[in-house]
């Protein structure tokens, strides 16, 4: 319990609630990507900028957050509502211009800068509150990530009133998020704000560790978003190929987000596993998995729709499972004083490389077709697998997980 009643399961409970809210905004635009395409004829570049702008938006967001060291000198839950809150307002912006215009991408890009404020420091913001348990912490919040950027693939499924029933849902959801923020507390581990050192942010390279730390979630971005923003295309595109027409997009559209939400259960699982068997031992498992799926999920295209969906909902879990781990041993790794910097910078760095893949993504398809393209983002999961081996041969690997590794 802190000073004014708001105990540690509280907090945390508000904390993760109001990232489902928030992060719902992320995948509003992709979640009805198919019927914006179909109305708006939108080309392949428009279809993933609609994605890769709010990434942009993100790390434009991060790095001038991290560079001004914002989430370790102003009080978290105040830049979360007010972050949550502009996210919203651009969010509902798409229901009243063309979302096939330029405007719409400033929109989105607008989005993504509104959640540089929202992902990193609700990880903040729930480190504050760990003892012996920053696993879990962290993977409570980025299965919260998960579950708000799975939600709009079922508001889709389940609006039936066309795009703009998720789009109003997650900006609505967003609103709330920006007050109910106002509820929980911040942990007795917030350390004195620095003070603003442009500079700090090279220590993210300069101190080895740290660094393998962010060339294990290098390799793990590499897969995740291009995964999560192309998943629901390909088993449309799948189902139509197996299931009646007039089943085929409800049932991709559910699928969709069972494969992305699931890992909300990798997440939080992970977490728990991660704090006694160590942040490398868990990080490495799960891209091993993940890669593997990966690279074998296209050959399951235009098969068996029951087989495929199981194999996508482990991939969704071991996608993900590895994520607040990334996070989690920053936070162990990095001067407590600059956690949340360090924190900023790393997604910063990890969003800047989705850019990459969700826009090979649609050459990769009509190159190699739905067939092999996923396998691509195996790479990923090798490089990360070699990156978080290195850091756990290392000395200072033993202030991960409280020694366990």
């Amino acid at each position: 319990m802190v000073p004014g009643g708001r105990s540690k399961a509280f907090s945390i409970a508000i904390i993760a609630l109001c990232q489902v809210a928030a992060m719902s905004l992320w995948f509003s635009a992709s979640a009805v990507l198919p019927a914006l395409t179909a109305q708006f004829r939108l080309t392949p570049f428009m279809q993933a900028a609609l994605t890769s702008s709010v990434q942009l938006g993100f790390v434009a967001g991060c790095i001038a957050s991290a560079l001004a060291g914002l989430p370790d000198r102003i009080d978290p839950r105040r830049l979360f509502s007010v972050a949550a809150a502009i996210g919203a307002l651009a969010n509902a912006g798409l229901l009243v211009i063309d979302p096939s215009s330029i405007g719409a991408l400033a929109l989105r890009a607008l989005t993504g800068i509104a959640m540089a404020g929202v992902y990193p420091v609700g990880m903040k913001l729930a480190s504050t509150w760990a003892k012996g348990d920053m696993g879990l912490m962290v993977g409570i919040l980025v299965g919260a990530l998960t579950l708000g950027s799975a939600s709009p693939h079922l508001f889709n499924a389940l609006g039936g009133i066309g795009w703009q029933a998720p789009i109003a849902w997650a900006a609505v959801a967003a609103f709330a998020a920006a007050i109910a923020i106002h509820l929980a507390g911040i942990g007795p581990n917030r350390a004195p704000s620095p003070r603003v050192d442009p500079h700090a942010v090279l220590e993210a390279w300069r101190n080895v560790p740290l660094r393998l730390a962010n060339l294990g979630y290098l390799g793990h971005m590499w897969e995740l978003y291009a995964m999560w923003a192309w998943i629901g295309v390909f088993l449309q595109a799948s189902f139509a190929l197996t299931l009646p027409a007039e089943s085929a997009s409800v049932a991709a559209k559910l699928a969709a987000f069972a494969t992305i939400a699931s890992g909300a259960i990798g997440s939080v699982v992970a977490g728990l596993l991660a704090d006694r068997l160590g942040r490398t031992t868990l990080t490495i498992a799960a891209m091993a998995i993940s890669g593997t799926c990966a690279a074998t999920i296209g050959l399951l295209f235009g098969g068996n729709a029951a087989l495929l969906v199981a194999v996508c909902i482990v991939w969704g879990i071991s996608i993900v499972a590895d994520s607040a781990q990334f996070s989690a041993s920053i936070a162990e790794l990095a001067d407590r004083s600059r956690v949340g910097t360090m924190l900023t910078l790393q997604t910063a760095l990890g969003f800047t490389l989705t850019l990459v893949t969700i826009h090979l993504m649609p050459h990769l398809v009509a190159l190699l077709t739905w067939r092999y393209a996923f396998a691509a983002l195996a790479i990923g999961p090798i490089v990360g697998v070699c990156a978080m081996a290195r850091l756990r041969a290392r000395p200072e690997a033993s202030r991960l997980a409280g020694g366990r590794r």
